[in-house]
């Protein structure tokens, strides 16, 4: 029998697959999928985006040139020298973002819809339980 962790490492890769594969479906990357849902959480400066996304300037820069390049970013200069922007999402990247959204959460509902209310509760209670464990323990 697999141990608790190893499920969650499988459930998780297997999760990832599908998103994968859903992004792809819409012409995106995972990271780009996040950062088109971080510029709509309002995160919109590349410093903000970076602490949000955790990433460097660097793999973040390329990142918002390529949706730029696929009319899902827009960006305009918030100083005189041009370097420092502001981007938004644009009407074609709010549109990717809405169905990618929605087809997550239909894939989602698909998956638990085999299980109760009181089993969805309790794996939420019991994820959370773990979770906090894991913070809170290192290793030794």
């Amino acid at each position: 029998m697999k141990t608790i962790l190893k499920s969650l490492q499988d459930a998780n890769k297997i999760y990832q697959m599908k998103l994968l594969k859903l992004s792809k479906k819409n012409n995106v990357t995972l990271a780009e999928w996040h950062l088109l849902d971080a510029l709509a959480q309002g995160a919109d400066t590349q410093d903000k985006l970076a602490q949000v996304m955790q990433l460097d300037p660097s793999t973040l820069s390329r990142q918002l040139k390529a949706l730029g390049k696929k009319e899902y970013v827009e960006s305009v200069a918030i100083n005189r020298d041009n370097r420092q922007r502001k981007y938004s999402l644009s009407e074609t990247g709010q549109t990717v973002l809405k169905t990618l959204t929605q087809q997550a959460q239909v894939y989602r509902k698909h998956v638990f819809s085999v299980w109760s209310e009181d089993e969805q509760r309790m794996m939420t209670i019991l994820l959370n339980r773990l979770e906090n464990s894991l913070n809170t323990n290192d290793i030794v």
